[in-house]
Formats: structure tokens, C-alpha cells, sequence
């Protein structure tokens, strides 16, 4: 190669300056995804750690020109984010290429949330997990950009040079999807950004980002008084299902409605006829993220409201318990969740966020609750626990109350 460089300079080859308009590009391409990284400009890192993000030497051998098997009738699936929440996708075409002569297949997703942006819609999703993945590059993968316009007479190229790691990567409280099985490459990708050697940032929320309710929402917190029940959304009914799996917003901490709805929500959950231990705002209508759960680890098992909560950890140990939910008509079951889990949310005097560790029972319900305001019901996670490769630990801890414990 060194030879046939210095030939090339010697006669002039155009083969070299298109080999550095390549670097070049690829540098420039680097430099902007760089800064759109720092924290002034909306990203996970704060400026004085950028220098923690470094990228393999650019080669050609990795841009790919795939064929593409466009897939129709794909249906829905969630895919499990850093979270431990999720977000609905669908197949949108598999992606056959030769990489050192080996065939390889990638499957594209698109984003089901974004069908109904027109611009949001144009980007496919295309993540992928390789033999550096957890070594040299970030252990949960890598995306690469694609928009549907990239396709040319069934053809796209690839180039995994352009390969980036999620925000999750340097921060937490973010909702990052995890590549499914199918997209491992068996093969050393040694090609775009490297695993990020810096330290980890704690992303707050974004007050900026809160709405008011919607006219919708306002008139139907108004249809009652402060302390009248509402109708519960269920999911047997196609319109109250669609307002369930929908993803919530965040809410203005001094929404002068939102003393109502709080009022209205704590006496639909604590109605005598259908009681509950915990209600979301799409339960009744309202895309919005609050909920109520009642707090069986405090003296008084008292309910408690919660605006805008997130859960920005969970533990490895998990616990199996029973659940049914208030938009689920006849029907319980054994779901897997978090022992214990940290909750931020935003403090309704102040509209600060606030930080508080949960663990047992109650800390099952902030998960349902908080499913809710994502879209996700509990037979969703039926289903993901039924993929997950679990262990029993009953022959190896023992767990205890103390008497006369009520066990909710």
C-alpha cells in the first residue's frame, strides 16, 4: 500500500485525492457529530469531556453497498431500551452485503412513533452489535443513520464508518433501543467510535420540554368536579387503546388544571367498586405524565402524586409477583419486574427534580405506573420476559419480614 501511495504521488493519481476526499469527509462528518455531542448544544457530555470520544483511523474496507429485501406486512414489535422500558418498531427491510468476503444480513427497523412526521418518518433505524462490542466500541452497540431516500434501485450503502455510539453511552436517563439478536455481525467492526472512556453524565430533566394540557385534555378534566371520579380507558375499546399506547408528555409543574386532575385521578383509583393501588394519567384520557401509587413502604401506606417521574436505574434482581391493572378487564398474572429502583421526578412546589430509591412492592407499581405513561401495559412485559433468560436465586438468599407485615 505505502508503494503504491508513493507512485501515486509521484504520477498525480486521481485514486489518492479520492482516497483523501474520503478521509476528509469522514473527519468533517466526525467533527460535527462531535459537537452536536456537547452539553451546550443539547447533547449527553459536558465540553471538558469530549476529549473521551475517539473514533478507529477511517477505512474504506468498511463502506458496503448492501442489497436490500424490503419486507411488507412486518408486524409491530417492541424493542427493549437501556431504560428498561421500550419502543415500538417494525422490519422494514433486511440488508445483504459482503464484508472480507463474507455475506452478512442486517435487518433496518422504522420507528412506529414516527409514521406520523413526515420528516422524522424519512430515518430508518439501523443499530448493530459486533465482536468489538463490549471490548473496543460500547457494549450495547452502535447506530448508523439511513433515510429511506439513501435507497437506490433496491441498494444502500453502509458505511460503518459513520458508526456512532446512543446517548446512553455517556449519560443516564436516556431511552436508547438494545439491537436485537438478529442485528450481531460476527465479525470485528473496527470502524466508527470507539467505546467512550469518560465519565458517565446524570442527564436532568428538561423542564423546557413541558406542555400544558391540550383543549381536549382541559375539557375533559373539567367534565367534573375536583373530587369525581373519571372513566377508565380500556383496552378492549380500539379508541381508548389507541390513547393508551400512546407516549405521554411532560407537564408544566404549575398547570393551574393540574390540581383538578389530581383530585379527579385519586378518586377514580380509590373508587370503593374498582379499587387500585396506583393509576396513570392515560388511564383516563389524558396523555400527560402523572400518576398516583400508594406507598406501602411508608407508615400509613399513604398515596402519593408524581409529576413527570422517571426511573433512571433498576436493579439486577428481580422479583416475580402477581399484577392486574385498573384497563384490563378480568385479568392477573405473574410479571417479572425490578426489586428496587431509583425514581426522578419533578416536585410540584419548586418544579425541581427530585431523586428518591424504591424497592419491594412499591416499587412494582412506580414501574407499572410509569409503563403507562410510555405506551406499555403489562402483557408487554409478559412477553419480553418470555425471551429473557432468567435465574432462580431461591436456593441461594432467603428473604424475611417482620411479623405481622402487611403483605399488599
Amino acid at each position: 500500500m505505502k508503494y503504491l501511495v508513493f507512485i501515486a504521488l509521484l504520477l498525480g493519481s486521481p485514486w489518492l485525492g479520492l482516497a483523501q476526499d474520503y478521509v476528509s469527509e469522514i473527519n468533517e462528518h466526525r467533527d460535527k457529530q462531535r459537537h452536536s455531542l456537547e452539553h451546550s448544544a443539547g447533547g449527553p457530555i459536558l465540553a471538558e469531556n469530549l476529549r473521551f470520544v475517539s473514533y478507529f483511523p477511517p477505512n474504506e474496507k468498511f463502506r458496503v453497498v448492501a442489497t436490500a429485501e424490503f419486507l411488507e406486512n412486518e408486524p409491530k414489535f417492541r424493542m427493549p431500551t437501556s431504560d428498561g422500558t421500550s419502543k415500538e418498531f417494525r422490519r422494514f427491510a433486511l440488508l445483504h452485503f459482503t464484508l472480507e468476503g463474507e455475506m452478512f444480513t442486517l435487518p433496518v427497523y422504522e420507528n412506529v412513533s414516527l409514521f406520523q412526521n413526515a420528516i422524522q418518518s424519512s430515518y430508518l433505524f439501523l443499530p448493530f452489535l459486533d465482536n468489538t462490542s463490549g471490548e473496543s466500541t460500547y457494549e450495547s452497540g452502535r447506530y448508523i443513520d439511513i433515510r429511506r431516500q439513501d435507497f437506490v434501485h433496491g441498494k444502500v450503502t453502509i458505511d460503518f464508518n459513520k458508526a456512532y455510539n446512543p446517548y446512553c453511552a455517556y449519560s443516564s436517563g436516556y431511552r436508547c433501543p438494545q439491537p436485537p439478536k438478529e442485528n450481531f455481525l460476527d465479525i470485528a467492526i473496527e470502524a466508527g467510535e470507539r467505546k467512550y472512556t469518560g465519565p458517565k453524565h446524570q442527564r436532568e430533566q428538561d423542564s423546557n420540554m413541558a406542555k400544558n394540557f391540550t383543549e381536549k385534555e382541559k375539557n375533559l378534566i373539567l367534565a367534573g368536579h375536583a373530587e369525581e371520579k373519571m372513566y377508565v380507558l380500556q383496552i378492549t375499546n380500539e379508541e381508548d387503546s389507541i390513547i393508551l399506547r400512546t407516549q405521554s408528555d411532560d407537564i408544566k409543574h404549575n398547570d393551574p388544571l393540574l390540581q383538578v386532575l389530581s383530585g379527579r385521578m385519586l378518586a377514580t383509583v380509590r373508587d370503593p367498586e374498582h379499587p387500585g393501588v396506583g393509576i396513570a394519567a392515560p388511564q383516563v384520557g389524558i396523555n400527560k405524565n402523572v400518576i398516583w401509587v400508594q406507598r406501602f413502604d411508608k407508615e400509613g401506606q399513604p398515596f402519593e402524586f408524581y409529576i413527570n417521574p422517571r426511573i433512571i436505574w433498576r436493579s439486577k434482581l428481580l422479583r416475580k409477583g402477581s399484577e392486574g391493572c385498573l384497563s384490563i378487564p378480568d385479568r392477573k398474572e405473574d410479571v417479572i419486574r425490578n426489586y428496587s429502583i431509583k425514581l426522578q421526578y419533578t416536585d410540584q412546589t419548586t418544579g425541581k427534580s427530585q431523586e428518591e430509591l424504591i424497592e419491594g412492592f412499591t416499587a412494582v407499581i412506580f414501574q407499572h405506573e410509569v409503563d403507562h405513561l410510555y405506551g406499555i401495559l403489562y402483557p408487554d412485559r409478559l412477553e419480553e420476559q418470555s425471551e429473557n433468560d432468567i435465574i432462580m436465586l431461591n436456593d441461594r438468599l432467603e428473604f424475611y419480614l417482620k411479623k405481622g407485615t402487611v403483605l399488599p
